[in-house]
């Protein structure tokens, strides 16, 4: 502070409570990422933090009128029985073209008012706010009925929170959007596996079927080696699609975490398969950031995918251990047949490694992998932690 300067004038307790209501609320909606949640939680913070009856908050769609509506105090049964969501009427609906807030004394004698079905609570005192991202009107939120109307000490709050609620809604709209094409490349994966694998051996085994049943006459001997033949493919087709419906199960990583998630689909992968899957690891394992845990499971899914259709293993390995830098180790070893990484490349053939390697660059990771042809291959990943 400079000499002769005047200090900033001290706040007062109303607006200091005014200020820790805000802080609250805004903690209590930006610990969220899915949208509907988020939009719960922005609509029960405005209805608490101005002391309102009633909270609403409305998401525009592409035609004039509401994608989503959710509401806070109202109970189930009422809203049940009010009906359809409001669409392109009404007060609320004019409120998703407006930048600036609407303070009415009473709702009712607003020249937009079109009155509400017979189910619907009586509302009288109103103010909406709008919820931008720049130009943007991401929603609105509006509250009815609070003791002694609303103010301009209520208005500035909303203004407040309104802020915050964009940052925050726009955080999860993101975030379904990331999830949804991270949706989008898994299944275009599966259905490349799909079409490489399982179809391929789909069409030789009906190749063989038919040879089969033109060699049932004239060469019996023959027919019944191209017989085992079809069972073989059989088999293998069957453990190609198990694979691959393995892997359309969801992670429930966020319910169950790192280490239980990849036990149980090891513990499927060894019932599904000859060969022996195994999975240890030394309780030091932290809780991992949201990108790291996902990172590092599917890489185990892919190596293991990998050892189980390519490298006819009697034994795979998957192990985790924790790092001095909170980080963990992920190493998946099987005793198949190897390869020559180098001879892969030059082939043209990735075996899922390109894939695995930008998974584990994306989180800042490192990604090695060692194999000969009849030393079998290790696969490990390090990454770091929070």
């Amino acid at each position: 502070m400079t000499s002769g300067s005047t200090p900033p004038p001290a706040l007062d307790a109303a607006a200091l409570d005014g200020l820790e209501a805000v802080s609250a609320a805004v903690l209590a909606m930006s610990g969220h990422l899915e949208v509907r949640e988020v939009l719960r939680r922005i609509t029960a913070s405005a209805r608490s933090l101005l002391g309102a009856e009633y909270a609403a908050l409305g998401v525009p769609d592409d035609h004039g009128g509401f994608a989503q509506f959710v509401v806070d105090g109202v109970t189930d049964e009422q809203w049940r029985a009010i009906g359809p969501l409001p669409r392109q009427h009404g007060v609320l609906a004019t409120m998703l073209h407006e930048y600036t807030p609407t303070r009415l004394a009473d709702v009712r004698q607003a020249p937009a008012f079109g009155g509400w079905p017979e189910a619907h609570p009586e509302l009288k005192d109103f103010l909406g706010m709008p919820i931008l991202d720049g130009e943007e009107i991401l929603g609105a939120v509006f509250l009815a009925n609070k003791p002694g109307g609303f103010t301009d000490h209520d208005e500035r709050l909303l203004r407040m929170l309104a802020a915050h609620a964009s940052l925050a809604l726009a955080n999860a709209n993101l975030y379904e959007r990331s999830r949804e094409l991270t949706l989008a490349g898994e299944r275009a994966r599966i259905a490349h596996d799909l079409h490489d694998a399982v179809s391929q051996k789909l069409f030789s085994l009906r190749l063989t079927a038919k040879a089969a049943a033109t060699l049932v006459d004239r060469d019996p001997a023959r027919a019944r080696q191209e017989l085992h033949e079809v069972a073989r493919l059989a088999a293998e087709a069957a453990d190609e699609l198990r694979a691959v419906v393995i892997e359309l199960r969801p992670a429930a990583l966020d319910e169950d975490g790192l280490v239980a998630t990849l036990a149980s689909q090891v513990q499927v992968l060894d019932r599904a398969h000859t060969a022996t899957v195994v999975f240890d690891e030394d309780g030091g394992v932290r809780t991992l950031p949201p990108a790291q845990e996902a990172a590092v499971l599917r890489i185990a899914q892919e190596a293991l995918h990998n050892a189980l259709r390519h490298a006819r293993p009697r034994r795979v390995e998957v192990t985790l251990r924790g790092t001095r830098n909170r980080g963990a180790l992920l190493r998946v070893t099987d005793d198949g047949c190897g390869f020559d990484p180098e001879s892969v490349r030059r082939a043209g053939r990735h075996l899922g490694l390109v894939s695995m390697r930008d998974r584990a660059q994306t989180v800042g990771g490192h990604l090695t992998l060692t194999s000969a042809p009849g030393r079998g291959t290790v696969i490990e990943l390090e990454v770091p932690g929070a």
